[in-house]
């Protein structure tokens, strides 16, 4: 069973000429999209599942030896796991007299 998740690292401190590795073996981890880079640091994310039970722990471990083995050294690797299939969400319906309300309001 697959678990459908946003996966976010942002990588900070690493080695300035290892930026283009990092990226390339992050991505060959997980399918993220466009990222974006401050001074020293790079923010990558994406969407997809989780697959063959793996745990957000075990994704965590798994990207950030990545990053490390891509950048030669240690640096600061933050992952942020978000599990888009049940966040919590609101659903409105307006009726009948809402609408009237709000045809008064703009009049």
């Amino acid at each position: 069973m697959s678990s459908y998740y946003e996966m976010m690292i942002t990588v900070c401190d690493m080695a300035p000429d290892r930026k283009d590795a990092i990226e390339e073996a992050a991505r060959a981890e997980w399918d993220f999209g466009d990222g974006y880079e401050g001074e020293g640091s790079m923010t990558l994310s994406g969407d997809g599942r989780l697959c063959g039970g793996e745990s957000e722990d075990q994704f965590a471990e798994r990207i950030t030896k990545a990053v490390w083995k891509a950048n030669g050294q240690f640096c600061a690797v933050e992952v942020s796991a978000t599990y888009l299939e049940s966040l919590p969400y609101e659903t409105y319906q307006l009726d009948k007299d809402d609408y009237d309300r709000l045809q008064k309001a703009t009049k």
